[in-house]
């Protein structure tokens, strides 16, 4: 991947922070933010761009909603559902025994999405 201006600009937006986790649309405002000019197309395909290069990693907790994650490491989250958020789980969860593989295949990534909600009395 050649290091264009605008991908070395948005890879200083993410990057920058530390580990977090983005949408398209918040990458994009905090581009306008940063008086960074371009399309939400442009977003999106660098975002594809550094997932394909393993920078990120990409996590769909429901149909509607994708997060980049910067941390590619095999981690679980939180979703928070009513909130639209995306968080690290903090403890280290424990397997007792993974899945086999399908016959010719094997296992590349192991992701879990624990969807959480507030309770009605916390709200």
């Amino acid at each position: 991947m050649r290091p264009t201006r605008r991908r070395v600009r948005l890879a200083q937006l993410l990057f920058a922070r530390g580990d977090r986790h983005v949408t398209a649309e918040m990458l994009f405002n905090e581009a306008i933010e940063a008086n960074i000019e371009l399309s939400s197309a442009t977003i999106y395909n660098t975002l594809n761009q550094f997932t394909k290069a393993g920078l990120l990693h990409r996590i769909m907790p429901n149909r509607s909603k994708l997060f980049f994650d910067t941390d590619t490491s095999i981690h679980p989250h939180f979703y928070l559902v009513d909130e639209d958020i995306l968080i690290n789980i903090p403890e280290k969860l424990l397997f007792a025994q993974m899945p086999k593989a399908l016959p010719g295949h094997e296992i590349s990534r192991l992701d879990v999405i624990v969807h959480i909600r507030r309770r009605a009395a916390d709200i």
